[in-house]
């Protein structure tokens, strides 16, 4: 059933007691935060969770991230928190950092939260608009990302809107996100005295590593079998995915444009998504071929994982449509950098490699 969709272009106060009430009474409502916009529900209702897998079209498989407002908040909603939990909290938190814990004992969390896991994943956004409605509304929020899944996440109200208008309550416009990239989720339960990130994100592996120390964290990158749930968000489906084919292409600067040829020689439409200096190689016979988008500057991680999801979608909305996306790889000096985090999504989303 269609909904209409009120979009607060003024963030106040007022928008926020406004929206803080709609999420009261069990409706979906987006959110700008540092990383992507969220899409938010109460954490205790399962009607209002319902409504957030059904506007998404998200497997019940797939477990949401829980947003709380106060560090305060963790001790009423989980078991215990290990030692190096508590040091990442306390050093990384607010921030874009997810850690799943054990569930608290007669949880309040409705079970479709965390898809009958004895687990959750826990978050405080660094967003004065996010922390503010949590707060508001006395509730943690269950927040996936406001988007139709297998889609590129939004980073603009507009894409939300592109995606979920007449499908939820209302969208909080907050501008642009910071980071770009979803959180960094990290499982510091099942492995004891050992912290495993599960999806690299807008937390680095050696901020981690400052903190609790090497030797301490496992990166996790293996592929999900279909029949295991995922203990958290973006490690077994497809997500992230443009419209069009996306391939990544490993050795861009050499390779890009002999696979430009190959590719309009077959009567494609072919758009490149790639950072200032992979533009600049494109050769000048095929730039007028081809519709570009730049993805940031080369070697600087931040720049692209901000630009990263606003480039998917512009292929999307344009008005002749192409059929392939070449994709520039990214990498910088930092091992598990943001660029980890930037190239974990584009392998979900991409059909092919070069």
């Amino acid at each position: 059933m269609e909904v209409h969709t009120k979009v607060w272009k003024v963030v106040d106060r007022e928008a926020i007691r406004e929206a803080a009430g709609l999420l009261g009474r069990d409706q979906v409502v987006a959110f700008p935060t540092e990383t992507v916009y969220g899409l938010g529900v109460n954490a205790y209702s399962t009607a209002g969770v319902e409504k957030v897998f059904a506007a998404k079209g998200r497997p019940s498989d797939n477990p949401l991230i829980v947003h709380i407002g106060d560090i305060k908040d963790v001790d009423f909603l989980v078991r215990e928190v290990p030692h190096n939990a508590r040091l990442l909290m306390e050093r990384l938190w607010p921030g874009p950092l997810s850690l799943i814990l054990w569930n608290a004992p007669n949880t309040s969390i409705s079970p479709l939260v965390t898809a009958g896991l004895d687990t959750v994943a826990l978050r405080m956004p660094n967003h004065p608009v996010a922390l503010e409605l949590i707060r508001t509304c006395g509730k943690p929020l269950a927040a996936p990302s406001a988007n139709v899944s297998g889609k590129p996440s939004p980073t603009l109200a507009e894409h939300v809107l592109d995606d979920l208008d007449g499908k939820i309550s209302g969208v909080l416009d907050g501008g642009p996100c910071d980071i770009g990239i979803e959180s960094t989720v990290i499982d510091c339960v099942t492995i004891p005295n050992r912290l495993v990130i599960c999806r690299p994100g807008g937390v680095t592996l050696s901020q981690v590593e400052d903190i609790v120390g090497k030797g301490n964290v496992i990166y996790d990158d293996r592929k999900m079998d279909e029949n295991v749930k995922p203990i958290a968000p973006g490690m077994k489906y497809k997500h992230y995915s443009p419209e069009a084919a996306l391939w990544l292409i490993s050795s861009f600067d050499s390779k890009v444009n002999e696979t430009i040829e190959a590719l309009l020689s077959e009567g494609k439409k072919v758009g490149v998504l790639a950072t200032d200096q992979g533009l600049l190689n494109l050769s000048e016979n095929l730039k007028n071929q081809v519709t570009s988008f730049q993805c940031g500057t080369r070697g600087d991680s931040f720049s692209n994982s901000h630009h990263l999801y606003e480039g998917l979608r512009y292929f999307d909305k344009l008005e002749n449509p192409v059929d392939v996306i070449l994709c520039e790889q990214f990498s910088s000096s930092e091992k598990l950098g943001l660029e980890a985090g930037i190239m974990n999504r584009l392998y979900k989303a991409a059909s092919q490699q070069l």
